[in-house]
Parts: structure tokens; sequence; C-alpha cells
């Protein structure tokens, strides 16, 4: 017995939906007063005929009130009119949406916006079940004018949930495929990406959408001649609404897609290629990836290029630093000649030194290299005070100075000079150290190096000479030391 009482509900639910149905489609062909309603529905046509929703909301409120009137009783009669169109519903949506925008309590917008809405759905319903028969396609119409329309007002003008309105336009490209109107095309990216961003949909629908709106939008980039244009700019509108989270919602063979005919096209771009590289890197494509390694190689095989071009270009315009590569490269005698070039630049060159700090720098290092490099040890001194005289609180040019007199000591002079240039070298070292602590270290060393080489107390006797005395050293050097005995 339970069996048939289940059995007998569903047989009336069945009927009841169907009378539902048929009531919903209803034509004025088999009504009484079919005339009647034929003439409702020419009194409000008249206002309605070519107009928009922002036509209906400028027509006054009388004549709003007749439309009204007369198109309610027309669609309460007959809502699928004479069965051949859809106007009863599409017109009671313009209808609704004018006093949707007239409106300014909430819950009265609410309520026309879903009545709006509800007037789409029932046409699309009716054009199902055949009680409206339509020339041309009929998912192209259901999906491009009923389903798109209404998702287009709920996103533009009702402002309804982004989740209600993403399903309508779900229902809209379900219906018109690839002829989906391009207009219906970018609401469908921003909303998923907002809802993606607030965690009101997952990865994997937000990424559906994004591949359904892609693939209608590059359909018609490709074929569609008249509006493949509107198409590729509704793209990348949608590209930069996506932008936003897809770092988030791709993966790496995503991101490959995407941006392989960018590095393509921008293969000698240096810029191109280091985004994609950090880019496809970033989204966790892995090391060995065969395309990740071609943007890699590419990279840097155009940064030596281009480095090198530059540093050749660098060292022909700035002899400031072409000087320093020289040096290092143990070109010293051409070394010496660009750091002339330097220091004879003009105050209005762009690679002119512009402080003496900076000068005093190219000072110690031609004095280096006279002292350690060319032998010429008194240029080298000309060139060490110099250093030392443009740079205040900087030891180095004094241990320079204490090995240049280390070595002059060592250059022909007697024992007794040789000794009494050791002096001179300590004392340069010591007062290195006192005005640099940076310095201390190196000074130290070679005070110990050179303390066993200090004058010889019995030589010093002979001369006259006593521990503390001031005595000028020889050898060029000119230094008046204070002798101090082994």
């Amino acid at each position: 017995m339970k069996v048939l009482r289940s059995l007998v509900i569903i047989a009336l639910v069945s009927i009841l939906g169907t009378q539902s149905a048929f009531a919903q489609c209803q034509t004025w062909a088999d009504l009484s007063n079919k005339d009647e309603v034929e003439g409702f529905h020419s009194v409000y046509r008249q206002f309605l005929k070519d107009k928009t929703a922002d036509d209906l909301v400028a027509l006054d409120q009388e004549n709003f009130k007749i439309a009204f009137d007369a198109w309610k009783k027309a669609y309460e009669a007959a809502p699928a009119a004479d069965g051949k169109r859809d106007w009863h519903f599409t017109d009671g949506a313009k209808l609704y949406t004018a006093m949707f925008k007239k409106e300014s309590d909430a819950a009265k917008k609410d309520e026309y916006a879903q009545k709006a809405i509800s007037l789409y759905e029932e046409a699309a319903n009716c054009l199902d079940n055949g009680a409206i028969t339509m020339p041309g396609n009929k998912d192209e119409y259901i999906g491009n004018y009923l389903y798109g329309q209404a998702g287009f007002d709920m996103f533009y003008v009702f402002n309804r949930k982004y989740s209600e309105t993403l399903a309508m336009l779900q229902k809209a490209y379900d219906r018109a495929g690839n002829a989906t109107i391009y207009t219906l095309l970018e609401p469908a990216a921003i909303m998923s990406a907002y809802l993606f961003d607030k965690e009101l949909m997952t990865q994997e629908e937000t990424r559906e959408v994004y591949v359904r709106v892609t693939d209608i939008a590059d359909h018609n980039i490709e074929n569609n001649e008249t509006y493949g244009e509107y198409y590729e700019n509704t793209k990348q509108r949608m590209a930069a609404a996506f932008a936003k989270v897809e770092d988030r919602v791709f993966d790496c063979d995503y991101f490959k897609e995407k941006l392989e005919p960018r590095y393509r096209e921008n293969s000698e771009d240096l810029e191109v290629l280091k985004y994609v590289y950090q880019k496809l890197k970033g989204q966790g494509c892995d090391t060995t990836d065969a395309l990740l390694l071609e943007v890699k190689v590419q990279y840097e095989t155009l940064a030596a290029e281009i480095n090198k071009q530059l540093e050749a270009e660098r060292r022909v315009n700035n002899p400031c630093y072409d000087a320093v590569q020289l040096q290092k490269e143990g070109n010293y005698e051409d070394a010496m000649r660009r750091y002339q070039e330097c220091l004879d630049l003009s105050d209005d060159s762009e690679y002119a030194l512009k402080t003496d700090e900076a000068k005093a720098q190219i000072y110690y290092s031609m004095a280096n290299i006279q002292c350690w490099q060319l032998g010429q040890l008194s240029s080298a001194r000309s060139n060490t005070n110099r250093a030392a005289s443009m740079r205040s609180g900087w030891g180095k040019p004094y241990i320079l100075l204490g090995d240049i007199y280390s070595k002059m000591g060592r250059s022909g002079c007697d024992d007794w000079n040789s000794r009494l240039a050791v002096l001179a070298a300590i004392e340069k070292y010591r007062y290195a150290k006192s005005i640099d602590p940076d310095v201390t270290s190196d000074a130290n060393k070679r005070i110990n190096n050179l303390s066993g080489a200090l004058p010889d107390k019995a030589e010093g006797f002979m001369r006259k000479v006593s521990e503390g005395q001031k005595v000028k050293v020889g050898c060029g050097i000119g230094e008046t030391v204070t002798i101090r005995f082994n």
C-alpha cells in the first residue's frame, strides 16, 4: 500500500507540475476573451516598442501606469502571447527593471529585481517546452538574451549576490556556447576572482570559469570576423581581473601555456626573459622543466652578451673605471695612462671625479702601481702624499709611504741609512694606525717584520749618535727620525 500511495503522489505531483508549466506558458489562442487580451497587448506595446529600460524610466508616471497595467493583464491572461514571441516576459522584465531604477526603497528594489529575473527564466522555460516557437537558434537566443540579459542585469543593474549572478551566466554559457556575446564574459572573470579571493569558490571552480570564458573568447578572436576585436579586448580585461588571484589559482602548466607565446615573441628582450623565468619558477615549475631551462639559458646568454657590450662601452667612455680594470688585469702602463686621463677629465664630464676622496683613491692606486710594479719610488711617494693630503683619517697612504721608504732604504743605501729608512717606515706605520684603526693589523705586521733591522748601537756610538736624537735620513728620503737602537 505504501508503494501504491507513493506512486499516486508522484503522479499527482507530475500532473500538477505539467498544469503549472502549461499555465505559465498559456497563449491567447484558446481564450474566450482573446480579443480583450490582444487589446491589452496592443495598448502596452505602443509604450514599449523599441524601448529600453532606461527609456521607460523617463516615461511620465501616468503613461507608465497605463503601460504597466495593460502589460500585467496581458501577461496574467496569456504569458506566452500568441506562442510566437516572448514579449510578455521580456517586456515585463523591462518594466520591472525601470521600476527598480526609479525606486529608493531597498525591499521594493529587491522585489522588482527578482520579478525581472524570474520573467527571463519563465520565457526560457516556455521556449524549452515548445509553448513558444521563435525563428532562429533557440539555444543562442536563450543563452544570450534571456539568461544572458538576466545575468548582465544582475551584475550591472541589480547588484545581486555574485554567486547567484555567476550561476545565471553559467546557464547562459551552457546554452549559447561559443556564440556567447562578449559582454557576458568579463563579469564572470571579475566575480570568480573575487569569490576565490574571499574563499567562497574553490581553486578548481575558479579554474573552470577561467577556462570556459577564455575558450569562448579565443574561439571568437579566431573565427568571428565582425566582433573578434571586441572579444580580444574583453579577454585582456578578463586577464586583468584574474591576474589578482592567478598565482594562487593556477599551476606551472597554466603559466607555461600563458607565457610561452610571450617568450617566443620577445626572446631578445632581457626583461621579458627575466619575468617569464621568475614567474615559471615561482609557480612551481621543476628546475628540470624543458621550457624553464630554455628560458634560463636564453636569459643567461643574452645577459652575458649585453653585459659584455655594456662593459666594453663603459670602459671606452669611463677612463676611471677602465683604469681599475686594467690594473686588475696586470696592464699597468695602460692603467697609469687611463688613471691620468681620469684625473684630467673636465668638471662637466659625466665621469669626472666629484670629490677629493675619489681623487685621493686614484692617486693612491697610481702610487701602488708605481711602487710595486713599475719601481718608480719617487713618483709613488709624490702620489701617496697627494692621496694622504686629500682625505683625512685615512691610514692606507701612510702604510704605503712606509713601504716606499723601506724599499728606498734597500736601493743603493749604505747600511746606516738603510736602517734609518727602517725607522722612517716604522714611524709612518705607527702614524697610520694612530689615525685609522682599520689598518692597525697591517701596520703591526710591518712593524714586527722590521723590528730587527733598527740601527746598530755600536754604529751609532761610532757616529756619535745617541738614542732619542733626531737624525735626517739620506737616500732621497729626507725624513727626520728619532733614533732607536736594536
